[in-house]
């Protein structure tokens, strides 16, 4: 799934509000990331952004590439193509791997979500999807959910805040994010509460073992 640059000139010169932070907010930055996903049709005829940020419960993560195809970034009437700086930052936004393009990440996605119900049987996507929507969105005020969990119990590719800035746990470190990158790590807060952005139910398939993509300045700040 190919998500070529816009064609106009003009278009190019500035970016599109398509940059999805681990904070679920969408902005327009130049940045583009690892990976792109959809959540529905966002956008109108003049490729902006309205109030309502999600048509689907389906909130996907998808491959930048996938079988050659062609796509022109926000085609009136059809989804907004949304960018993730990686597929921890996107799984914090309230997103997961999609079936097609990310098979195999979607299927160890689904196993690692059925060990931690203790289902017998695979879950559906649409399932998963309820109860990640019911954590990823406040309706009152659109906004991201938060929780609140011990900083020694957050697994790998977890997002929490500190100091007001998104952090990626990395085991006994901590990493600032941006959008240029990780900055330098920092110890893991130990003994304390954290503000958790990455939803519940997706926080525990982390633990359970589900490993998503990161950027390579998370290995070179770890």
């Amino acid at each position: 799934m190919r998500a070529p640059r816009p064609s106009d000139s003009r278009l190019a010169e500035r970016p599109l509000q398509n940059r999805v932070a681990p904070t679920g907010e969408i902005v327009a930055v130049r940045a583009r990331g690892l990976f792109m996903g959809n959540r529905g049709v966002l956008h109108d005829e003049t490729q902006r952004l309205g109030r309502r940020r999600w048509v689907l419960k389906a909130w996907l993560i998808c491959q930048l590439e996938f079988k050659g195809r062609q796509r022109t970034v926000m085609t009136p009437r059809r989804y907004t193509e949304l960018f993730f700086f990686d597929e921890a930052a996107a799984i914090a936004a309230g997103h997961r791997p999609c079936y097609e393009c990310r098979r195999q990440a979607a299927l160890e996605w689904r196993d690692a979500w059925r060990r931690v119900t203790g289902r017998g049987d695979a879950p559906r996507a649409a399932d998963m999807d309820a109860v990640l929507h019911s954590e990823r969105v406040d309706p009152a005020s659109r906004r991201q959910r938060r929780w609140v969990g011990a900083f020694d119990d957050l697994p790998d590719g977890a997002f929490a805040m500190i100091d007001d800035q998104p952090h990626l746990i990395l085991g006994d470190d901590v990493l600032p994010w941006t959008w240029s990158g990780y900055g330098v790590a920092r110890p893991r807060p130990r003994g304390v509460d954290a503000v958790v952005l990455t939803p519940p139910s997706a926080a525990a398939v982390l633990r359970e073992g589900y490993r998503p993509q990161l950027h390579p300045s998370a290995i070179r700040a770890g």
